[in-house]
């Protein structure tokens, strides 16, 4: 995570099913949209009440995005981890627009009210297929690449508009 993001956990429930696209270079990309209500308690009704939803709407990438598409489904509770973005731009008026945004990095079912049966994916690269699957055979990294005196690798993601 760079300096100046900002994380955020969001529980809430799936307002549709992830809609799923793939950009021109072929990476897969997901969005959908968390509604995410707070519930107090009034002990002198004795009743809950639903305070203002939050609905925020999330992009997922790459194997994340194709995960959530085929396991997520409108009305499903979620836990979205990722980091808050706000995304500015102008209206074909001049005007100022932000909206912000949730990039996720883990999503999945909430299991306080449900059950899921996960099915690991195939990996695709050199070891055998056995090895594939347990994160655990494969044997740990001499030392982190800032140790070794390089930097770490990363890319850059499209914008999500």
């Amino acid at each position: 995570m760079s300096v100046g993001e900002t994380p955020i956990t969001v529980v809430g429930n799936l307002t549709d099913d992830p809609e799923l696209r793939f950009t021109p270079g072929g990476a897969a990309m997901a969005r959908f949209t968390v509604a995410s209500t707070p519930r107090t308690y009034d002990k002198a009704t004795g009743q809950w009440r639903d305070g203002t939803a939050l609905f925020l709407r999330a992009t997922a990438w790459r194997e994340t995005a194709e995960h959530a598409a085929e396991s997520l489904t409108r009305g499903m509770r979620v836990v979205v981890t990722g980091r808050l973005v706000q995304h500015n731009w102008k209206t074909k008026e001049g005007e100022n627009r932000s909206m912000l945004g949730l990039d996720v990095d883990e999503v999945g079912p909430s299991l306080r009210f449900a059950t899921a049966k996960v099915t690991k994916t195939q990996r695709t690269g050199g070891a055998p297929a056995a090895q594939q699957d347990d994160p655990w055979t494969t044997a740990a990294p001499a030392a982190p690449a800032a140790e070794q005196g390089g930097a770490p690798t990363g890319y850059t993601e499209e914008p999500p508009f």
